[in-house]
């Protein structure tokens, strides 16, 4: 009898992996829409003021890119300034209510993979990942 709940156990852990590697890109999204990320590049940690009248709100911020090309293969060095730059730029925008929430979060990595995409599209930018996050306020 042991054997047998053993065998069944083993075989929803199987059946689990299965369904969480198929189908966890999310819903409504296909595969044909997912990002490949080829390479990353990390960037030094940020530390900037929010956008907020009523208080003082500081952020630090570690970020990684993940890249949709090969990064040091014959391919020219990323323009780390201008990235940076255009990083700040979205991030002091940014208001602490917003960014407390995972929606907020979520909304500001897609501001970032945007204003890359749009300012730097040799980069190739697909991801942003937050490596380190901390709101003082």
């Amino acid at each position: 009898m042991g054997i047998f709940f053993s065998g069944l156990a083993i075989l929803l852990v199987a059946l689990g992996a299965w369904f969480w590697n198929t189908y966890r890109i999310g819903p409504g999204v296909s595969a044909d829409e997912s990002r490949p990320v080829k390479s990353s590049l990390h960037l030094e940690t940020f530390v900037l003021n929010l956008a907020d009248r009523e208080q003082r709100s500081y952020l630090r911020v570690g970020i990684d890119l993940g890249l949709g090309r090969e990064m040091g293969k014959g391919g020219s060095a990323p323009p780390v300034g201008q990235v940076r730059d255009i990083i700040l730029g979205v991030l002091a925008q940014s208001r602490v209510e917003e960014l407390l929430t995972a929606p907020g979060k979520a909304k500001l990595k897609e501001d970032l993979v945007h204003a890359l995409q749009k300012r730097v599209p040799g980069l190739e930018v697909k991801e942003v990942y937050f490596t380190e996050f901390l709101i003082q306020r």
